[in-house]
């Protein structure tokens, strides 16, 4: 069984080797990394990481078309052998970690306990900032676990999730949360599953892009998703941009709806474990590990020059003041749902 994972990445070397470490160790078998206008070197450490074999490395040079960045990335990706070839698919951000909980913790453990499957949602687990400043190299599992309820009513992005697919020929398209451009005479085929085992309706086949957040999603995998991490990463992360809504700027409000941590989920920590061998054999190549100290050493530079900028210095005293957020309370949720409800029915009424 081969898996493919897609990623597109733009100043991020400082987390690379982790990240790859940790998804070898979870069973993929090829990565397909598209960088962009890379400033900290991650496109040279990509460089030496394909030269090294199992992924491949890929440019994504402006102008990036109507769809943006990522999705002019991702259309690069599916051009590969990597991705035109693999059984299985799965695109992922920097910031995620694939986290199985059944059988060997691993992805074909996944797979094999869904034999009917075509497509399996990883839904998000959101991991808050747990009051963490400084930004430290070490791995994000590994520092960050304190997360919201397992059902969390609000925001519904809490509830998005990635796709884990057959490379059946039944979508044309990587998608960022799931397959897009369906062969239509192919979907009574497809057979979609969450990350509980539910099957879920034929609908899914062809439509949303988050789970049903009144239902537990993570009893066979959860997507670790550190969106936050230390204050000085986010002010990093702020000064990146964002791949797919590149013209909203990340600040307070992104940071107030991800930052819960009325839960402690530890179920990562032995995972890294398992990574971390793999992680040491990778930083024993004399040019990958100089090229992470020098990610390193950029990120630490590139905070000093951005809190010289009033923007990021109002941000950053704004995030050091700001309490860790509250689940909203569920009949709130309640009341907060019906008007989107009701503003979709008024969307649909004037169109």
């Amino acid at each position: 069984m081969s898996i493919t994972a897609v990623l597109c990445v733009r100043n991020e070397a400082a987390f690379l080797l982790d990240w790859l470490a940790w998804h070898r160790s979870a069973g993929v078998s090829d990565f397909v990394v598209v960088s962009n206008e890379c400033e900290d070197g991650t496109d040279a450490m990509l460089d030496r990481l394909q030269a090294l074999g199992g992924l491949t490395h890929l440019r994504n040079a402006a102008p990036y078309g109507k769809g943006g960045i990522q999705f002019s990335g991702l259309k690069l990706a599916g051009k590969t052998e990597a991705v035109k070839q693999a059984d299985w698919l799965v695109a992922l951000d920097i910031d995620e970690f694939v986290t199985v909980h059944v059988g060997d913790r691993t992805l074909p453990a996944l797979i094999d306990a869904l034999p009917e499957a075509t497509a399996i949602t990883l839904t998000w687990r959101n991991f808050g900032n747990a009051g963490v400043v400084t930004y430290e190299d070490a791995p994000v599992p590994v520092l960050f676990i304190r997360t919201g309820p397992r059902i969390l009513a609000w925001p519904w992005r809490a509830a998005m999730f990635k796709t884990l697919y057959r490379n059946d020929r039944t979508y044309r398209n990587l998608g960022v949360h799931r397959p897009r451009n369906p062969v239509e005479d192919r979907l009574a085929e497809a057979r979609w599953y969450d990350g509980a085992g539910r099957a879920l309706p034929p609908d899914m086949a062809n439509g949303r892009i988050f789970s049903d957040y009144t239902l537990p999603q993570h009893d066979l995998v959860q997507l670790n998703h550190y969106p936050l991490g230390a204050v000085e990463s986010y002010l990093l992360k702020a000064d990146r941009g964002r791949a797919v809504h590149s013209e909203d700027r990340l600040g307070l409000d992104y940071w107030v709806e991800r930052n819960l941590g009325t839960e402690e989920d530890r179920s990562a920590l032995p995972l890294w474990d398992r990574a971390r061998p793999i992680r040491d054999r990778l930083a024993a190549d004399p040019t990958l590990s100089d090229l992470h100290g020098r990610a390193v050493a950029w990120r630490k530079e590139r905070l000093r020059q951005l809190l010289q900028e009033d923007r990021y210095r109002d941000l950053y005293g704004r995030l050091l003041m700001s309490p860790p957020s509250r689940p909203v309370p569920v009949e709130a949720a309640r009341m907060l749902l019906q008007g989107a409800r009701a503003a979709a029915r008024n969307d649909d009424q004037s169109s």
